[in-house]
């Protein structure tokens, strides 16, 4: 008898820990990251795929599990077209993992797990040949 109730506070442990512990780059993490933007001049216009979001100087929160086409525009100077990447942290595998399936799958499925690669963006413009 005693066997089976200290077999069931163990599995009661781990289930109550896998829990409070799930999914850990959500809980940590978050879904987002912030980016900062500037340009050399200052007072470009910043595109996110197609939206324009800010002047520089600006900071930018993106979710992390999208890649984005960054456009600094400013009149007089040619248009500068950055990538910004995102990659899945290699801690929160690890972490999830350790932990158990249920963190992998949250994590998965939410996309929390990545993160952008740069968290400043600068854009350096060329004027405009006349």
């Amino acid at each position: 008898m005693k066997k089976i109730y200290k077999l069931g506070l163990f599995f009661s442990f781990i289930a109550i820990t896998s829990m409070v512990f799930s999914s850990c780059a959500t809980i940590f993490k978050g879904s987002t990251d912030d980016v900062s933007f500037s340009s050399d001049p200052t007072g470009a216009k910043v595109y996110v795929n197609g939206t324009l979001l800010g002047t520089t100087p600006v900071q930018l929160e993106l979710k992390s599990k999208n890649s984005y086409t960054i456009e600094f525009r400013k009149e007089g100077y040619e248009t500068r077209t950055v990538l910004l990447n995102n990659s899945v942290g290699g801690g929160w595998i690890v972490l999830d993992v350790i932990f158990g399936l249920v963190p992998i799958i949250v994590d998965a499925a939410t996309g929390n797990w990545y993160g952008l690669d740069q968290d400043h963006v600068n854009g350096v413009l060329e004027e405009q040949q006349k």
